[in-house]
């Protein structure tokens, strides 16, 4: 069932706890049945340390927004500009280097919402690619991203612990 209403806000450094622990809960909530519980531990210590995603936060060319629901937090969107892997060369892109919804709301909106929000950001800031990478075996969403007009472009190595995965990278055209 979709939600009726969702609000998506710009998030401030005053958000930056409630950013870090939503980040560490949806990606255990994403990715711990598909991967060892050590593996887990180590990335979300290694790579999604509080301390370390509240600095993000601050960090300039990071943009994050907050989608709520009946104004409680729904899910999350950190996006990055001119971040650009090799093939998109000096291209004027926006990535969007994680989109999720808490587990409860998951198909309800809130990351059509998000997406939405930061496509109008890539477009308000003149970029030419909005882009992405999405774990080769996270099938829900790219197939989330293909509804959306997603192209896969290339692919490259995620850590997670000691796991060498596979991330596909995604593009759409920003049109205006």
């Amino acid at each position: 069932m979709l939600l009726t209403s969702v609000h998506i806000r710009i998030a401030t450094k005053e958000d930056a706890t409630l950013i870090a622990d939503m980040s560490r809960r949806t990606f255990y909530d994403t990715f711990a049945a598909t991967n060892t519980k050590e593996n887990m531990d180590k990335f979300l210590r290694e790579q999604f340390s509080t301390r370390q995603l509240i600095a993000e936060v601050g960090t300039p060319g990071n943009i994050f927004l907050l989608a709520y629901s009946d104004n409680k937090p729904a899910g999350y969107a950190r996006l990055r500009a001119n971040n650009n892997p090799p093939e998109l060369g000096d291209m004027q892109t926006l990535e969007i280097a994680r989109i999720y919804a808490v587990k409860e709301m998951i198909g309800k909106g809130i990351g059509n919402a998000l997406m939405k929000e930061s496509i109008s950001i890539a477009k308000k800031t003149n970029k030419q690619i909005i882009w992405l990478g999405v774990w080769e075996e996270n099938k829900r969403a790219i197939d989330f991203y293909l509804s959306q007009g997603f192209i896969k472009f290339s692919e490259h190595p995620f850590e997670l612990g000691d796991d060498v995965q596979v991330d596909w990278l995604m593009k759409k055209a920003v049109s205006y």
